[in-house]
């Protein structure tokens, strides 16, 4: 079985050649998993990303009260999750710019 090249480069079409590198660059404003975002002005940090949607954890503050007896009470709840959109505009703290 004879392989054939898959990508040749034709001389008379050379100007087309940075255009094809650009396009096939990632998107540097895409969310990618690892990512800690300032949301609603607060930090939240990306869990998983596809193509649709790009899943979100948030801290929640911890919750203080006191009983009936006077005895002050806290706990942490547990993370808010929800899912933005993978090409949302907002602000990516942790990426280095190049």
């Amino acid at each position: 079985m004879k392989h054939t090249k898959r990508f040749s480069f034709d001389p008379n079409q050379a100007e087309f050649v940075g255009v094809i590198w650009l396009t096939a660059d990632t998107h540097p404003h895409r969310l990618r998993a690892g990512d800690v975002i300032r949301y609603g002005g607060k930090l939240a940090r990306i869990v998983r990303v596809n193509d649709c949607s790009a899943v979100v954890l948030m801290n929640q503050p911890p919750r203080r009260f006191e009983t009936r007896f006077r005895g002050p009470v806290q706990f942490q709840p547990p993370p808010k999750s929800f899912r933005i959109s993978p090409q949302s505009e907002c602000e990516i703290l942790n990426r280095k710019i190049k």
